[in-house]
């Protein structure tokens, strides 16, 4: 008997169906686990390291080593030794990453607004939690919040800190999961304190004008506007411009940069200005230093002689991370679901969490309250007869009987028979019986409060208010990032940002493109080229004029003189295909530099018809970089020239018949692909070999060779002409 082959395994499945199964489990526990904050302001990593240290005891204790913090965090949070300290980093006071830092640090830990500023290692810093962080674990010895297993089930950690203000908006927060990112801004903690107060009175106030803005832990500016503001506050997305705050010292003729937006670096704004400065954009700056020390930022600007401040800032505003933007995402878990929340979305989440909080510590203390009134009830039915007590005592022969016969002789249960027998011989006095009978009363006050409480809301919400209003009178300080409004700050437009100076441009036969000012030209000596390279064009202009560069496959690339750096005599200059992203094997034929777009191009074809086209049908009014199809490819071009005005020109065939004609004769078409009128015709298949201007030839005779009507097949050069010269056509 043959076995049976064995059946195929292989199952076929919609792929949705695998990612489902396979994927998002994982990228959930990213988002849950690791990247996206919870109501609570808190990622796990963090949430678990700052339990850590409460639970070492460095709330309101002396530092410790961070490397031994390090140590006992990695308890609950299984990660590597260095990625802890990086977020340990983070919450330090002295990485002014936070608004409100939760550690007490000691050392060097770098800063947030400095890309090099290395923090030192974990052996050589110390740490402790910042007295603001009463306010994270008030309640948590109350039952506030649930606690759960560590990774390996050897001890717990909470699962949200009972933080009694809105934490989440205190302090930014970035993170990026799998699919998602979350972005959240810092908020003054007094005015978020005061806000959610409000809210709590009042759903429906007006946020704005308690909270109006954000506020950064490294100052600076924000632009502010008001409707980019609600929305932000009501989606939870959106985004804000910040600006470095500068002053000029006059005495030195220098600009002082001493705050900068929360979203840049030094390094970074000084890169920017650098290479600004290397491009020719920005020529008032004579030398730029970063003279950060321990008493805060500073970036000095050495400026020339005659600068206005006010402009250059202006200019580097404009074209540097000295502004820049901070993009919002207020992405949150809420009971383990991400969520995109506006400002009033978050508060009521906040509160609703809160609300909870209190509710369990109110219980918490109601319960511990009534199990006291309990133990001191019973102890009430023994004072009222001691002698009673103590003989039930003496009578008993067994010590585990004692506790059955106080619960049959009073009436009274285990647990405060207990307490009874607890009691020492010393303490059967008037006064401790009197001070407990009395308490009894009290306890029966307290526990009905605490029972209104939990059955009033009202109560619960003043609870809370009531601490608000208390942490933002502790902790609450003044809006470091100052509010500008966009009417106050003057706007320019990049043209009048730039300077504007007289310049030149030349072209090499190998595509290169150099730029020089007149003001270098005049103690310039030999400019630089490559081997085998010459100049082929060079034109003057000035530096905000439009520069067209015309290629040989019909296309025009524009861009502004003052996008192209300025050059040394010693440098090769720009190398256009890279410079314009011009195709392969593509190369520039012809430079034209314009600031009215007055004026004609004309073209000569190998076929001997010649185009004139007028040069505003290159104007855009949007910023172009290419034009293609800008003059007709049907026949190769062989030169290109720009008219301001009317000017005669000598046309050479390739079997050296000449033709002096005026461009008058060449009609103007506006469509930038007319292929031209006929101007030398062909003899026996000859084409257009060369072409310029006759001010330019070594034409001596030029009636000999002009023409009354075209097109014209031309005359042949004098003969004497070619054996006296020996030059080719281009030198004609």
């Amino acid at each position: 008997m043959t076995a049976k082959p064995e059946e195929n395994r292989l199952q076929q499945q919609p792929i949705t169906q695998t990612l489902e199964k396979n994927y998002m489990p994982y990228a959930m526990s990213v988002s849950v686990s690791r990247a996206i904050p919870e109501i609570d302001g808190f990622k796990p990593s963090h949430r678990k390291l700052l339990y850590t240290m409460y639970r070492m005891g460095l709330l309101g204790g002396s530092r410790t080593k961070s490397a031994n913090v390090v140590g006992q965090t990695m308890k609950l949070n299984p990660h590597g030794d260095q990625a802890i300290y990086e977020t340990l980093v983070r919450l330090t006071r002295g990485n002014s990453a936070l608004l409100h830092p939760y550690i007490d640090s000691k050392g060097n830990f770098g800063r947030v607004y400095s890309r090099d500023m290395q923090y030192a290692a974990a052996r050589y810093t110390e740490v402790r939690l910042d007295k603001i962080c009463e306010e994270l674990f008030s309640g948590l010895d109350k039952n506030s919040v649930d606690f759960i297993d560590n990774y390996d089930s050897t001890t717990k950690e909470p699962l949200l800190l009972p933080a009694a203000f809105p934490s989440l908006l205190v302090n930014s927060n970035q993170g990026i999961a799998v699919g998602m990112a979350s972005n959240i801004c810092s908020f003054n903690l007094t005015e978020v304190c005061q806000a959610a107060a409000a809210y709590i009175r009042d759903p429906g106030c007006d946020l704005l004008s308690i909270m109006p803005a954000p506020d950064f832990s490294t100052g600076a500016e924000l632009i502010y506007n008001r409707a980019e503001m609600e929305q932000i506050y009501k989606t939870g997305r959106g985004s804000m411009r910040l600006r470095a705050t500068w002053r000029f010292d006059k005495k030195n003729n220098m600009v002082e940069i001493v705050e900068i937006p929360y979203t840049t670096t030094v390094e970074a704004i000084i890169d920017d200005i650098t290479g600004l400065v290397k491009q020719g954009k920005v020529r008032e700056i004579n030398d730029i230093r970063d003279e950060t020390d321990l008493n805060g930022l500073k970036i000095a600007l050495e400026l020339k002689r005659s600068t206005d401040p006010d402009a250059l800032m202006q200019k580097l505003f404009r074209f540097t991370s000295l502004q820049s933007t901070f993009p919002c995402n207020f992405n949150v878990l809420v009971n383990g679901t991400p969520r995109v929340l506006g400002v009033r979305a978050l508060l009521g989440e906040w509160l609703a969490w809160r609300r909870a909080c209190v509710r369990r510590e109110i219980s918490y203390d109601l319960e511990k309250k009534q199990d006291r009134l309990h133990l001191l009830q019973g102890l009430e039915k023994i004072l009222l007869d001691i002698d009673k007590a103590v003989r039930i005592i003496r009578r008993t022969e067994k010590e585990s009987e004692v506790v059955p016969n106080l619960m049959a002789g009073f009436g009274i249960d285990t647990v405060q028979a207990e307490f009874v027998a607890e009691i020492r011989l010393r303490q059967l006095n008037r006064q401790y019986i009197l001070q407990r009978t009395a308490d009894i009363q009290t306890l029966v006050d307290e526990i009905a409060d605490l029972e209104d409480m939990l059955a009033n809301r009202e109560r619960v919400d003043d609870q809370i208010c009531a601490n608000l209003e208390r942490i933002a009178a502790k902790y609450g300080q003044k809006r470091l990032t100052r509010l500008v409004h966009e009417k106050e700050i003057d706007t320019f437009e990049p043209d009048q940002l730039i300077e504007d100076y007289n310049l030149r441009l030349f072209l090499t036969e190998h595509g290169y493109i150099k730029k020089m000012a007149l003001t270098s030209l005049r103690s310039a000596g030999e400019l630089k080229t490559k081997e085998e390279d010459k100049i082929v064009q060079e034109i003057e202009g000035k530096n905000k004029a439009d520069v067209l560069f015309f290629s040989d496959r019909g296309n025009v690339y524009k861009l502004k003189c003052y996008d192209i750096k300025d050059h040394k005599p010693s440098d090769l200059g720009e190398y256009t295909p890279n410079l314009l992203e011009m195709e392969n094997d593509e190369r520039i034929v012809f430079l034209h530099m314009t600031e009215d777009y007055l004026g004609h191009v004309l073209l000569g074809f190998a076929n001997g018809k010649f185009a004139r086209i007028p040069l505003n049908a290159y104007e855009t009014k949007t910023n172009r970089r290419k034009l293609v199809k800008a003059y007709s490819t049907a026949s190769p071009v062989v030169r290109i020239f720009f008219l301001e005005a009317d000017d005669d020109f000598v046309a050479v065939s390739n079997i050296h018949k000449v033709l002096v004609f005026n461009s008058a004769k060449v009609p103007v078409k506006p469509t930038r692909t007319n292929q031209g009128v006929q101007v030398l015709l062909s003899k026996k298949g000859s084409t257009l070999a060369s072409c310029r201007r006759l001010s330019e030839s070594n034409i001596a005779d030029d009636k000999y060779y002009r023409t009354r009507k075209i097109p014209a097949v031309g005359t042949y050069l004098k003969e004497e002409t070619l054996q006296d010269r020996q030059l080719g056509l281009d030198s004609i």
